[in-house]
């Protein structure tokens, strides 16, 4: 067993949870489960896993997903040397159990993060064209040392000091809910990616950890610095085909077949067209973006 605790935050995740905690193979002490006061079956689901598991459920307001993960770091008694944030829809490869069980008790102590590979799945079909694979994550962090950028979208894990490394292999993001679900919670996205612009790209905040701290560089930090001084650089509408084309067509994200071309045209027109036309909405009515909560 490894000397790890793993942080899950939930929200009506009872069609997705089981398949994520299992998918750890017994192999990790503790299992926080931070809940935003769920209400399907995801409380009754924990107090069942917990009877063959080492879990424990909290539940907290929710506030942002930074704000409810940090509140898990701090607040749930963790005693672990590492913590691992997972997504209750992410689950791991069996190989990726064994690469954890087999080279996190010999981590070198400079090394303060493990960065892993991530795989989307969507309507069951691995996307692995467009830029979408692979995603690299800081995931795994000695306990103390991570915490998550106070940001309301896009918000990533971040180191206070040290190194990282990369595993070799995968978690896996395959969500079970359905398109209407994902098209929902896509809007609320929206909205808080609108007030996020307002608030960190309008403003030029200077106070982003991921970009500006130099313990954070990777695949991450780049992506957020060509967001913000360039795709928002670009003008509006037009920046989203552009950005489609780029990932459907130049990233040969075709070669996904037609869940791709679902998956591609949504993810990477569709919603980029709806941040910019309320971007457009806020700026002509000039109306001030507010505090979305949870998804509903």
């Amino acid at each position: 067993m490894v000397d790890l605790t793993v942080v899950i935050l939930t929200k009506n995740e009872e069609n997705n949870l089981r398949k994520c905690i299992e998918s750890f193979k017994g192999i990790v002490k503790r299992f926080v489960i931070v809940d935003s006061y769920s209400t399907d079956g995801t409380k009754a689901l924990c107090e069942e896993l917990s009877k063959s598991v080492n879990l424990d459920f909290y539940e907290n307001k929710f506030i942002s997903h930074a704000d409810q993960m940090n509140w898990g770091l701090t607040n749930t008694n963790i005693t672990t040397k590492w913590t691992m944030r997972i997504d209750a829809d992410e689950e791991l490869t069996p190989e990726l159990v064994k690469e954890i069980e087999e080279k996190l008790p010999h981590i070198e102590d400079n090394t303060k993060g493990i960065v892993l590979k991530r795989r989307v799945y969507f309507m069951g079909r691995w996307i692995k064209h467009g830029g979408k694979y692979p995603e690299f994550l800081l995931r795994i962090f000695r306990s103390g040392y991570g915490f998550c950028e106070q940001k309301l979208m896009d918000e990533h894990m971040v180191l206070s000091e040290g190194d990282t490394i990369t595993f070799n292999h995968d978690i896996i993001d395959n969500n079970n809910k359905n398109l209407e679900w994902w098209t929902h919670k896509h809007n609320w996205y929206s909205n808080r990616e609108v007030l996020d612009y307002q608030q960190k790209v309008l403003n030029k905040s200077e106070n982003d950890n991921l970009i500006n701290s130099n313990t954070n560089k990777g695949q991450a930090a780049k992506k957020r610095f060509i967001k913000n001084n360039g795709y928002y650089k670009l003008p509006l509408f037009f920046r989203a085909r552009l950005y489609f084309m780029y990932r459907y067509y130049i990233r040969l994200g075709f070669l996904d077949g037609k869940e791709g071309k679902i998956y591609h045209f949504l993810q990477a027109y569709w919603y980029r067209f709806l941040v910019d036309s309320k971007i457009y909405e806020c700026g002509k009515f000039n109306i001030k973006m507010e505090d979305q909560g949870d998804l509903k």
